[in-house]
């Protein structure tokens, strides 16, 4: 069917949401926070038989958010139309707060917008948007503080052997040890495989000098978050004073196309990271492309393989994806037609509409903390009629 004949005949005719919480598979901690489960707010959007998928890693404030002020939005609207529908979602969350959950709630929205359209004109996302590359080198990422030194070498070790290329550990929650884990950790990856380190924030500004220069001497080539997000002059000085061959990155919290530039324009970071399940989906996502773009500066997404590695094959700053552990188990698990690195590399499937993803409802159902397709659906749109 052409974009004009779907254009003429097809409206949103249901949005639904729901929300499930996935226990780890084993207790978790970064350098400022400790886990135990992961909650993933699913999005489906329908038109004329065929739906569209969309998620974030978010809390299930989210996905109420999503079912009192964003189904109305785009219910009845034309499918094609993302980048209204996206403009029209930012501006109902205006006195709600843009940033944060508001921003992931968009998020899972607008990935669904984007599969759904791809659906309707039967191609894959990535020919929808055009490619660039046809995959996308990713870099293992776990190494969690809460992990012994024999699980923490063992995981690494296991990301080096299937060719992944880097592979990143936390650091942060016990400085004294940060040394000594990390050397342990670049012995179990061996000397061709790079090693990343992310303190989430941990560090003062002094701990994170010192740590750079002993993180060098040992081998790692990326710092990410070494102070907080939000000092972006610390992180310039820690840019500005990082050994040569060691990049800064940062950027996973960034909510809009703002926080993207005021981080750039700062000179906070080498390396710009960004987030589709938070910064507002894919259209947010290619903002912060073209705003690297703009500046010369490489992009890296954060976490959700999933969905990154679509847009990434696209977006032309892209330099990688990251793998990280709690999201490749529940969407290797819950997804059907989840990515998969192979040879350290994420190649989208363009034998599939859209993403590709179709949800085990009968395997996540158990898990299940709000909603239900049918039962949100009818909310939805009963709420945009009334």
């Amino acid at each position: 069917m052409s974009a004009a004949a779907i254009r003429r005949e097809s409206k949103i005719d249901a949005v639904s949401v729901s929300a499930y919480e996935i226990p780890t598979t084993s207790p978790e901690a970064d350098g400022t926070i400790t886990w135990d489960s992961t909650t993933i707010v699913i999005v489906n959007v329908t038109s004329s038989g065929h739906t569209g998928l969309g998620y974030t890693y978010a809390s299930l404030a989210t996905a109420v958010l999503i079912d009192h002020m964003l189904a109305g939005v785009v219910y009845g609207r034309d499918p094609l139309a993302i980048p209204q529908c996206w403009a029209d979602m930012v501006k109902a969350v205006r006195n709600v707060g843009r940033p944060g959950i508001a921003s992931m709630a968009i998020s899972a929205v607008d990935t669904a917008l984007w599969d759904l359209k791809a659906r309707l004109m039967g191609v894959p996302i990535l020919t929808l948007l055009g490619a660039v590359r046809e995959s996308i080198p990713v870099y293992g990422s776990g190494g969690f503080t809460s992990y012994s030194l024999s699980q923490l070498r063992q995981q690494l070790h296991g990301w080096a052997t299937e060719g992944i290329s880097a592979v990143k550990m936390k650091v942060g929650t016990h400085p004294e040890e940060d040394v000594a884990r990390v050397r342990s950790a670049c012995e179990a990856i061996g000397p061709k495989v790079g090693l990343f380190v992310d303190a989430n924030g941990a560090y003062s500004r002094k701990q994170a000098l010192r740590k750079a220069k002993e993180f060098a001497d040992i081998g790692v080539t990326w710092f990410e978050e070494p102070v907080s997000s939000d000092d972006l002059d610390g992180l310039r000085l820690i840019r500005d004073s990082a050994p040569p061959g060691m990049e800064i990155a940062a950027g996973e919290y960034g909510y809009d196309a703002f926080y993207f530039r005021r981080m750039i324009e700062a000179g906070a970071v080498d390396i710009q990271q960004a987030d589709a399940t938070r910064c507002g989906g894919f259209t947010g996502f290619l903002q912060a492309n073209g705003i690297c773009e703009g500046f010369g500066i490489p992009l890296s997404a954060h976490t959700s393989p999933s969905l990154h590695g679509h847009i990434c094959c696209h977006a032309g700053r892209a330099r990688n994806v990251e793998y990280f552990h709690d999201h490749v188990v529940i969407e290797q698990r819950f997804f059907d037609g989840a990515l998969r690195a192979e040879h350290g590399l994420l190649k989208p499937n363009l034998s599939s509409p859209g993403l590709g993803l179709e949800l085990k409802r009968k395997d996540i159902e158990r898990y299940r903390v709000y909603g239900n397709v049918d039962s949100s659906g009818a909310i939805a749109a009963n709420r945009a009629k009334a």
